[in-house]
């Protein structure tokens, strides 16, 4: 592979027969040529490179949720409760080998304690499965390269002759800082393994995670539903156990080529309702755009729940039903699950005094269920009207008073004579939001033939020149 360099085409990888006939990376490409006149180039594409690795870091995240890419052509797995899966470790590594084999691609990896200890016995050393006090042995005799330095650092380093890593540890750290930077004794630390710097996965580690490895691949959706519904069952008593309930629930279908297929659902309340959930999936499933394709079949499934809240035990009533609005939620939820997450909305309160602020709507997966809103008297007449107007729409009015309230308005070329009116109810703007927002007098007002409005005048006389009216709602 062949990239240019500061106008100098550079060999940017080879491919083991280059290596055995010398030929390295960032060799220019007159002297590999000189070396070897039969040559074959091919112009070199990160891009590409890019792409593929993040498609194997998809087919990867079947042996852990918590994978990570590894710069520049690597991936690191935290593996942590997730071997037994394989049978063991050396069973994970065996299944991870296969993967990379059947996919074209060469693979070298190690296993130790720590990320920066694994990268440096996978790039600098032999690889291979590493526990306890042999990693620090076996990084030992690793070169200083494995610290990863700028080249001036190293070569420092290997004219002091400090060449493998067992030099450094045996010396103080100290002086070394204040020779080659602060950082330098934690970098150090970090590939020793004795300082653990955990991984940051590509992607938020789910609060719940459960897998099944199947034996034999699953081709229909039968076979697929129930595989879902014996990792529900897990999921479940793991949420009850935590005394948690799912909002949003994903199925990752893992196919034999290496395709991987998400599947979302969400509900509006938590919940650990198998029957309920199992419903959900099956809607979801007739209703996606693109219709599942197992191909030669999925080889693994696993169902995350990346979104808990609490949840409270809920008492049976005589008859066995539970109280509340439960069928409502559920009628939301299978909704929300045929038509799309944002078909389904949902009004929420929100922290504002100002009228079209004071609500807001949401995909109902993503309301709060907790969400409370104001609780007015019965008595009392509405203080908002259900219908609003976005924006409020200008009318002609005209007051007893100029403070006073409208004794008659046009709206629409329409002209209304006002028999009742209520008011003002008083609304500063939101100073933090816009400086020059001014202050609005709302009034109810009712017309002679009995119709409600919503008017407001914005401006204050003594604050504004010119003031001016707008309806912004209309009461039923």
């Amino acid at each position: 592979m062949v990239e240019k360099i500061k106008g100098a085409l550079r060999l940017a990888a080879v491919d083991p027969a280059a290596a055995r006939l010398g030929l390295s990376p960032g060799m220019t490409l007159a002297d590999a040529r000189a070396r070897t006149p039969d040559l074959r180039t091919v112009a070199d594409d990160p891009e590409a490179d890019a792409t593929l690795l993040r498609r194997v870091l998809k087919d990867f995240g079947r042996f852990t949720p918590l994978i990570a890419l590894d710069p520049p052509h690597g991936l690191m797995l935290d593996i942590t409760g997730c071997a037994h899966l394989f049978g063991d470790e050396a069973g994970l590594i065996r299944s991870a080998q296969r993967r990379a084999t059947g996919g074209g691609l060469s693979l070298r990896w190690a296993l130790a304690d720590t990320p920066q200890s694994a990268r440096a016995l996978a790039r600098f050393g032999p690889g291979g499965l590493f526990a306890g006090p042999e990693t620090r042995t076996a990084v030992r005799r690793l070169s200083v390269a494995a610290l990863e330095l700028a080249e001036p650092d190293e070569r420092a380093l290997r004219r002091a002759g400090l060449k493998r890593l067992s030099d450094l540890d045996d010396r103080p750290r100290a002086p070394m800082a204040a020779r080659f930077g602060t950082d330098f004794p934690a970098r150090l630390a970090r590939v020793l393994g004795d300082e653990d710097v955990r991984i940051t996965p590509h992607r938020p580690v789910p609060a719940c995670v459960v897998d099944r490895i199947l034996v034999e691949p699953i081709v229909t959706q039968d076979d697929v539903e129930r595989v879902f519904q014996d990792l529900l069952a897990d999921a479940v008593d793991q949420l009850d156990q935590r005394g948690q309930g799912g909002r949003a629930f994903e199925v990752f279908f893992y196919r034999l080529d290496g395709h991987v297929r998400r599947v979302s659902i969400r509900t509006g309340q938590p919940s650990r309702d198998p029957a309920a959930l199992q419903r959900l999936f099956r809607e979801r499933l007739g209703a996606l755009a693109h219709p599942l394709d197992p191909g030669f079949g999925f080889d693994q499934m696993r169902l995350a729940v990346p979104w808990t809240e609490p949840i409270a035990p809920t008492q049976d009533s005589m008859e066995g039903e539970r109280p509340g609005t439960e069928h409502v939620s559920h009628l939301i939820d299978r909704l929300a699950a045929r038509l799309g997450p944002d078909a389904v909305l949902c009004f929420q309160p929100f922290g504002s005094h100002m009228p079209e602020r004071a609500s807001r709507l949401l995909p109902s997966g993503m309301a709060e269920p907790e969400a409370e809103w104001p609780d007015p008297d019965p008595d009392d007449p509405p203080l908002r009207p259900l219908q609003m107007f976005d924006p409020p729409q200008p009318v002609e009015t005209l007051a007893e008073v100029p403070d006073g309230s409208p004794l008659r308005f046009r709206w629409r070329r329409v002209l209304h004579q006002v028999v009742r009116s209520e008011g003002p109810e008083r609304i500063a703007g939101e100073w933090w939001r816009a400086p020059d927002q001014r202050t609005r007098d709302y009034y109810r007002v009712e017309d002679s033939e009995g119709r409600r409005f919503w008017l407001f005048r914005q401006g204050l006389y003594d604050q504004s020149p010119e003031p001016r009216w707008f309806i912004h709602g209309l009461f039923a």
